[in-house]
């Protein structure tokens, strides 16, 4: 198994001195022999871009890989972006192409739900390419439904059988249909918990599928490779969604393929705005109110599990998408390749991967975990 690894230190800058020795994997908490180790350096000039598979490597000397030729893909997640984000987030993919791509880069703007310019180094028709896109909420829910249940409650409810949230279901179910029988109420609320559960899952399945697809695609670039996603995040809370997940990313390992990503909400506030509030009864409302920071932090899980998992950088928390979108295409200036044959039985359960270095002060970017497929 390949495990990309960015270091960088407390100030955040690159570090790309470390040898194979300052490295331990832990697989489920067992550490592991490291099998091969490369350090990748991107530097401007003539040569191959695409990395070598890591190889026994015990002296982990640098491997300089001169950029001449870049593959840039453009990722807009439409099927979750509302209308603001996606305003905001084409204003600055726009400037990303302000001037002339360099000869040696070319690009491509697609979305999730199927839009695809195809690869070109024209950065007119990329922009116009750009400012054409629009959203694409297919597994949305209706706000006006009642009762109004999102993604995040209904997978409490029908997944996670959490009683409170049930309870506020129910409630709201009384209130919204002016209902005397709480029985009937509560198959209300079971009824619309599994239509937000199933749009849900249906959002996920194509988000994660189409990046699939896309990053096998990919391995048959000769350069490199980087893919951006620009979305608000979308919820993968099942054993389902972590699959696909660990799919995309041993597809992204093994092509070589860096996955960077970008908050499109910028700097979000996690309380209700007044059409939210205007939709929802009291007692709702309290309980949006309670699990909204909760289900806007798990949506933006997807994308740092990515971002780390494939050599990648998530960029959040930051209303900057012109400077964010800049740093992300141009990919890890150092990027550590280590390798390990897995030692545990491959009976398809997720495996908790950790990487550590044995200097202070640094910080890591890696694979979270992985499923052991069965052979």
């Amino acid at each position: 198994m390949l495990v990309p690894v960015v270091v960088t230190d407390a100030e955040g800058r690159a570090v790309g001195i470390l040898k194979q020795e300052n490295f331990e994997i832990l697989d489920n908490g067992k550490p592991q022999i490291i099998t091969g180790f490369d350090l990748i350096e991107q530097t401007a000039g003539s040569g191959s871009a695409t990395a070598p598979a890591p190889a026994d490597n015990s002296s982990g000397a640098s491997q300089r890989v001169s950029i001449d030729r870049r593959y840039i893909l453009l990722v807009f997640d439409d099927l979750n972006l509302n209308p603001a984000d996606l305003m905001q987030s084409q204003k600055a993919a726009t400037r990303l192409f302000d001037a002339p791509l360099l000869a040696s880069d070319t690009a491509a703007v697609l979305s999730t739900s199927g839009f695809d310019t195809g690869l070109t180094n024209d950065h007119a028709a990329l922009q116009r390419a750009i400012l054409t896109l629009k959203g694409h909420n297919f597994y949305s829910r209706i706000d006006a439904g009642c009762p109004n249940i999102d993604y995040y409650q209904g997978d409490l409810i029908e997944n996670k059988n959490d009683p409170g949230a049930l309870e506020a279901a129910i409630d709201e179910a009384m209130s919204c249909a002016n209902l005397g029988s709480r029985a009937l109420a509560e198959q209300m609320a079971h009824q619309a918990a599994r239509r937000a559960v199933s749009l849900g899952d249906q959002d996920f399945r194509a988000n994660l599928t189409f990046l699939r697809s896309t990053i096998k695609n990919m391995a048959t670039l000769q350069g490199q490779r980087v893919l951006v996603l620009v979305s608000p995040g979308f919820l993968t809370p099942t054993e389902e969604a972590a699959r696909l997940i660990s799919e995309v990313l041993d597809i992204a390992d093994r092509a070589d393929v860096t996955i960077s990503a970008i908050d499109a909400r910028g700097l979000y506030t996690t309380n209700l705005d007044s059409s939210e509030r205007s939709s929802s009864s009291i007692i709702q409302a309290r309980e949006q109110e309670q699990n909204r920071p909760s289900s806007m932090s798990s949506s933006e899980n997807v994308m740092a599990v990515l971002a780390d998992g494939s050599g990648g950088t998530y960029f959040h928390n930051s209303n900057d998408l012109i400077s964010g979108l800049g740093a992300l295409v141009d990919g890890p200036k150092f990027l550590y390749l280590l390798a390990f044959s897995p030692q545990g039985k491959f009976n398809g359960r997720y495996h908790v991967l950790k990487v550590e270095v044995n200097q202070k002060g640094l910080r890591l970017r890696s694979r979270h975990g992985y499923f052991a497929a069965k052979h």
